[in-house]
């Protein structure tokens, strides 16, 4: 599976380049149920399930001045033991261990003359635990196709994921003689050659969404220390909540699983700002939030497939549930307006343009200082049901997201079988208060739903009902 990569997926390659401080790495861990098994049994189950993806076996080839995009191409000089590392760690071997290693191991860039990938197996966890960390570059995988990758590794590989709820992946395009819109351009130029009355409103949604976007990314955010150079070092830190709580407070609120999530966000980003002596403002929390375009039959394959969307998260708003009604009603706006479809537009249509003039377009812009932005939060769906790997149970899958172009902290929610875990990544020197950002974001979930449980047994009217019916 050779390939020239697209313009979005060395685009993250040339966002590293502009930062000698910037590892554009994401990842995943799996905590076993221990003893580990021998290391020798480990390398030999991990050669046999990951080397099954042909990107584990490839690596980069650039060419001069960029005239022609980087491609991948088989490693004549592969040897899986360059990328299957071990590490113990120092005693009491705790969770908060554990994510201090999380976070040296994804400090560190990938050496791109090597395949893009690493796997940690991390020996010394309390309870008779042990870990195992997969490290892979964005360009070479998105969050679904990494959590693919860990998947892989797996026993039973058939396991139902959560990624058939995504938007793309749940409805086909037609279905008893109505037609869902697309998120793929090619799909659009079709439907607006057949059916040209609907084109006019295609045409209007993009160039509304395109300026949305446009907006968002010049309007500056109110200055706080979440956003700004990022350094070497980097924190870690998970917030685990019970998924069934969280659907539960959707479904009673009228919102759903996402903005529920976001809204908790926004709760521990609120107390952040208010920790650091700062008034939170309209303007303050501007998220990128990554939409997943990829179809059922692309769930497999390497790369990116994400379109995007930028809203400001109220955290301006104090009352819990006043806040998860505007956190739905931005994201339903951001949805409708065609921000999706504009950001998945301009990706499609960098394509066209040749390659030397998007690099360096993305060079020049990536060294501008980026201050509309405050951090990302991504949404990975994972296996619905306890998964093993080589017999031993997996108790928790934590996710790792990537910080860079002024992103201080990063956030990435992933659903495994009965919970929802919140992976941070953050500066070091930026966030130290990592763990609060996570403790706030269960305590955001906690509330919200208890507000659901009282205000499902008291049916009444007043901002409960007012947000079921936003």
């Amino acid at each position: 599976m050779a390939g020239q990569l697209t313009t979005l997926d060395a685009g993250f390659l040339q966002l590293e380049d502009t930062n000698p401080h910037v590892s554009l790495a994401i990842g995943g861990v799996a905590v076993l149920a221990g003893p580990p098994p021998e290391f020798s049994a480990l390398l030999d189950t991990i050669g046999t399930r990951l080397l099954a993806n042909p990107r584990a076996t490839q690596v980069l080839r650039t060419h001069p001045l960029d005239l022609t995009a980087p491609e991948w191409a088989d490693d004549p000089a592969f040897d899986l033991t360059h990328h299957v590392r071990r590490s113990a760690l120092p005693n009491p071997g705790d969770d908060a261990a554990l994510y201090a290693e999380v976070a040296t191991i994804m400090e560190r860039r990938l050496d791109r003359g090597r395949p893009l990938w690493e796997c940690w197996v991390i020996e010394g966890l309390t309870e008779d635990r042990w870990a195992l960390l997969i490290k892979v570059h964005h360009a070479l995988a998105d969050g679904i196709s990494a959590s693919n990758l860990l998947s892989g590794l797996c026993d039973d590989t058939d396991v139902a994921s959560f990624a058939t709820a995504i938007g793309a992946a749940k409805h086909p395009r037609a279905r008893a003689g109505f037609r869902l819109p697309s998120l793929n351009p090619l799909d659009w130029i079709g439907d607006s050659l057949r059916f040209s009355a609907g084109a006019g409103k295609v045409a209007l949604r993009v160039a509304g969404g395109a300026a949305e976007l446009t907006a968002g990314l010049l309007h500056p955010a109110a200055p706080s220390a979440l956003n700004g150079p990022v350094g070497d070092l980097r924190r870690y830190g998970s917030a685990v909540v019970k998924l069934r709580d969280v659907e539960e407070t959707a479904h009673t609120l009228g919102t759903t699983v996402n903005d529920v999530a976001l809204a908790a966000v926004t709760d521990s980003y609120r107390a952040a700002l208010l920790r650091r002596g700062l008034k939170p403002r309209p303007d303050s929390l501007r998220t990128l939030v990554p939409v997943s375009v990829r179809a059922p039959d692309a769930m497999d394959v390497p790369d990116n497939r994400v379109s995007l969307m930028l809203p400001l998260l109220p955290v301006d708003v104090a009352d819990p549930l006043q806040r998860l009604r505007a956190v739905h009603e931005r994201l339903t706006a951001a949805k409708s307006s065609g921000q999706r479809q504009a950001g998945s537009m301009m990706l499609w249509a960098s394509n066209l343009i040749p390659f030397p003039v998007t690099a360096w377009t993305v060079r020049l812009l990536s060294r501008l200082p980026q201050r509309s932005v405050v951090t990302v939060v991504t949404n990975v769906p994972g296996p619905r049901q306890p998964v093993t790997m080589m017999g031993h149970k997996v108790l928790r899958l934590l996710p790792i997201p990537p910080i860079a172009a002024g992103f201080r902290t990063g956030i990435a929610v992933f659903s495994y079988a009965d919970e929802l875990t919140f992976g941070l990544l953050v500066d070091f020197d930026a966030a130290p208060d990592v763990h609060e950002l996570t403790t706030g974001i269960e305590r955001g979930v906690q509330r919200l739903h208890r507000l659901a449980k009282a205000g499902g047994r008291s049916r009444r009217k007043g901002d409960l009902l007012l947000l079921s019916s936003g």
